[in-house]
């Protein structure tokens, strides 16, 4: 007779495969929860208890850890038997496992005494044996595999590439399962610890990478990592890290707005009284970079901005959701990658560099301290500005300085080895007039030459950090120039 051990936290579907076992001559062996949830259902199963001879015992946390168990799922079928008959052991056939919740209990503020009986012990020892000999032995630990099993239950044939498929899964799982446990008792004691495990899921090849010569791939389930276009081509690699940047940005306005992002800088962003609003005038702070861009919208599409998106060419662009009409519009650009915007997920940044990797944390409760330094006290239309302006800056790369007034940037200048050409670089590209308009400045200003080429363009009113050794300097020159300065005393570098 064929032996099945059923052994879950999660019962869903449990029942249901266990009948399909015992209508194909399965004896079931189960223990604990799993065991009564299949009684009640009226299902003729084995303690493992009974099976092995030997009690539960110690609240449970050993049970299954006995050579009747073990030695029948690593028996080597052909080579093992003599051995197994000889210590009355029966080969386990069918595994069927999942673990204690430690991540979900993880984060639910137990005190550690508790939440360690959530650590499995009996579980992982018997996946990663039956994942081991899977030859000879079929493990299923995630519900969404049941019903392959019972096809091949039912048919009498799983191929050992099935079956090496669900090994698979099994050392997948284990090694997250014990990098969550790692990770909470290292952050114990840091929020930075010593040792910080990742792993990620659902790998999908891409066709290159930032360049034809490189190869890539992206993984993830959730957020940006997991999207698949409503329509258009597949994602690229480029793809992938514009729209993180631009929905990273999007997420900063609780206002209708449109960000634009072309090579992971923001090239057009605005707030608008409609998204049509917003989005024309975003792209009308530096049309030409947004050809080919990346368009993040925070309200429903309509048809009056997807004949506006239809009506260029738009990299991606994505969106909380779109109607009918606008979906039927936008097919007439076929590789347009349309995507959902997703809920926003609380990730770790990580970033590799040669050796390791650097892991950042960014709170969510950052608080800027404006402090007005100059003699002169920021309108109230220049204050609203200036938030606009700041919001963007933490979202384009180092040296940052942008221009806006109103609802609009009005001048990006990104990524530049010094402020002063970033700053050149903005009034340059303007495609508005830049009279009246705020300014907002990633870091402080080493010299008062940022500034001062900002009010010869028509700049009133600027924003920094502070916090340079030269700030009396650059608060004189506003004061001379009669430019309205607030300092808050965070700085947003973004390599």
């Amino acid at each position: 007779m064929k032996h099945a051990l059923l052994s879950v936290w999660d019962k869903t579907g449990i029942v249901e495969l266990a009948e399909c076992l015992s209508k194909n001559n399965y004896k079931i062996l189960s223990s604990g929860g799993t065991a009564k949830t299949l009684r009640e259902a009226g299902l003729k199963i084995t303690e493992v208890s009974e099976h092995t001879g030997a009690p539960e015992m110690m609240d449970g946390r050993v049970k299954t850890l006995h050579p009747k168990i073990h030695g029948g799922l690593l028996g080597r079928r052909g080579i093992d038997d003599q051995v197994m008959r000889d210590n009355k052991i029966s080969g386990i056939d069918i595994l069927v496992v999942n673990l204690y919740p430690f991540e979900e209990m993880s984060g639910k503020n137990l005190p550690l005494n508790e939440l360690i009986e959530f650590v499995d012990i009996g579980g992982p020892a018997m996946i990663r044996a039956a994942a081991k000999n899977f030859k000879d032995v079929a493990v299923v630990i995630d519900p969404a595999d049941y019903d392959m099993l019972k096809k091949s239950v039912e048919e009498d044939n799983m191929t050992e590439k099935e079956r090496l498929y669900l090994a698979k899964k099994v050392f997948a799982r284990t090694s997250s399962y014990d990098a969550a446990i790692s990770n909470y008792l290292f952050g114990l004691e840091s929020e930075t610890p010593e040792i910080y495990t990742v792993q990620f899921k659902n790998g999908r090849s891409l066709r290159y990478g930032e360049n034809p010569h490189q190869k890539a791939a992206v993984y993830g389930e959730t957020g940006i990592a997991g999207q698949v276009p409503l329509q258009g081509k597949a994602m690229s690699y480029n793809n992938y890290l514009d729209v993180d940047a631009a929905v990273g940005l999007l997420r900063e306005f609780d206002e209708t707005a449109a960000v634009i992002v072309k090579h992971n800088n923001p090239c057009g962003v605005s707030l608008g009284d409609s998204l049509l609003e917003a989005y024309t005038k975003a792209r009308d702070v530096d049309p030409v970079s947004a050809y080919g861009g990346i368009v993040a919208l925070n309200r429903e599409v309509g048809a009056d901005v997807a004949k506006e998106l239809a009506s260029t060419f738009i990299e991606v662009v994505i969106a909380p959701s779109y109607t009918e009409e606008a979906l039927s519009l936008m097919k007439v650009k076929e590789n347009m990658r349309v995507l959902i915007l997703p809920k926003e997920n609380e990730t770790v940044s990580l970033r590799t560099i040669d050796g390791g990797a650097l892991v950042q944390i960014t709170p969510k409760d950052v608080t800027e301290n404006w402090e007005v330094v100059s003699e002169r006290e920021p309108t109230k239309e220049e204050i609203e500005g200036m938030k606009l302006a700041m919001k963007i800056c933490k979202h384009t790369k180092s040296n940052a300085i942008i221009f806006a007034k109103g609802k609009s940037a009005l001048a990006i200048g990104a990524g530049q080895m010094n402020r002063v050409n970033s700053t050149q670089i903005a009034v340059m590209k303007a495609n508005s007039p830049l009279k009246g308009s705020v300014v907002a400045s990633d870091a402080f200003l080493p010299f008062a030459d940022t500034l001062e080429v900002a009010a010869q363009a028509g700049a009133t009113a600027l924003l920094q950090p502070g916090g340079s050794i030269r700030d009396q300097e650059v608060i004189d020159a506003a004061n001379r120039l009669n430019v309205a300065m607030v300092f808050t005393g965070v700085r947003y570098f973004r390599h």
